[in-house]
């Protein structure tokens, strides 16, 4: 949590309505400068499972570890201070877990965009991929973000934590990513195929500057493609992909001069796919904006809870 004074409430209350409720819940402070920290106290006082522990800021990488290292849970998991989770999220991810066996080392399930007011504006992904999901990882970033996962304790320590080291070569945005794939090097994957978290991308957070997101997934994807060179076309793909999602997030957030050149380099990797994508992407906006101005609402209850 850094700065985190507008959404860590509600985040601690989703955190605190889980159907498991035996939680050891920590809050590391990556050493705000807001009222975060007021807020948490008033929070410890309600709640008993939340505890507060701070460090100096030192970013993403560090906080998760930090985190993990103040607990002796057996399973972990990590939720950014602006995202939310639904009710039987830990409850449905143990269970899938338990049922996967000991070398299943992480589930994960599907999340839904939010805005600020904690409403539904987009689906992520509705990935069905278990066990080995290397080659899958390599091909693209269905996991979408670090709230969705449960580790077990083994795995996490397996896999050496987070990688605090993005955020020193100025490329902080893919630890999560990056810990998917060490986890999945030693470790299989189970999928709860349910909406159970809620990704809130804000101006100013770490994931509103697309072009050091990209540059982050950029460093981990090269990693990966020595590591595993019979991949190499996987993660090609995966790679334009993400300069196509990060220059389309940057135009949309205003940040013109980021989108042009992820654009650009999109353009002079592959001009006839990129130009097909672009198009292609400008039409799928349109139908959705389109269907909001109609009064049309995706099924959400189908998949998950609407009530975070």
């Amino acid at each position: 949590m850094r700065n985190a004074e507008r959404t860590i409430a509600a985040t601690l209350d989703s955190i605190g309505r889980q159907t498991h409720a035996k939680l050891d819940i920590v809050v590391v402070d990556d050493e705000s400068t807001d009222g975060s920290v007021a807020i948490v106290d008033h929070k410890i006082r309600q709640d008993r499972r939340v505890r507060l522990v701070r460090q100096n800021n030192a970013g993403v990488a560090a906080a998760r570890n930090t985190g993990a290292a103040a607990t002796a849970a057996a399973y972990l998991a990590f939720v950014d201070a602006d995202d939310l989770w639904a009710p039987t999220k830990i409850e449905f991810q143990l269970d899938a877990l338990s049922r996967g066996g000991p070398s299943v080392g992480l589930a994960y399930c599907w999340f839904a965009s939010i805005d600020q007011h904690d409403r539904v504006v987009s689906f992520g992904p509705q990935p069905l991929v278990e066990g080995d999901a290397m080659k899958s990882l390599c091909a693209a970033n269905w996991i979408g973000n670090g709230s969705s996962l449960l580790m077990r304790r083994a795995a996490f320590e397996k896999a050496g934590g987070y990688d605090p080291t993005l955020r020193a070569r100025q490329a902080q945005g893919a630890e999560d990513l990056l810990m998917c794939f060490r986890v999945a090097e030693h470790a299989g994957f189970a999928v709860v195929p349910r909406y159970l978290v809620g990704y809130r991308a804000t101006p100013g957070n770490m994931s509103s500057d697309s072009l050091q997101m990209f540059r982050s997934t950029e460093l981990v994807l090269d990693e990966y493609r020595r590591k595993y060179p019979e991949h190499a076309g996987d993660i090609a793909q995966h790679l334009q992909a993400s300069r196509h999602w990060f220059a389309y997030r940057a135009a949309a957030t205003r940040r013109r001069h980021d989108a042009r050149i992820l654009l650009a380099e999109a353009l002079q990797q592959h001009p006839l796919a990129s130009t097909w994508h672009f198009s292609g992407l400008a039409l799928s906006i349109a139908r959705g904006r389109l269907q909001r101005r109609v009064g049309r609402r995706d099924p959400f209850p189908l998949y998950g809870e609407v009530v975070w």
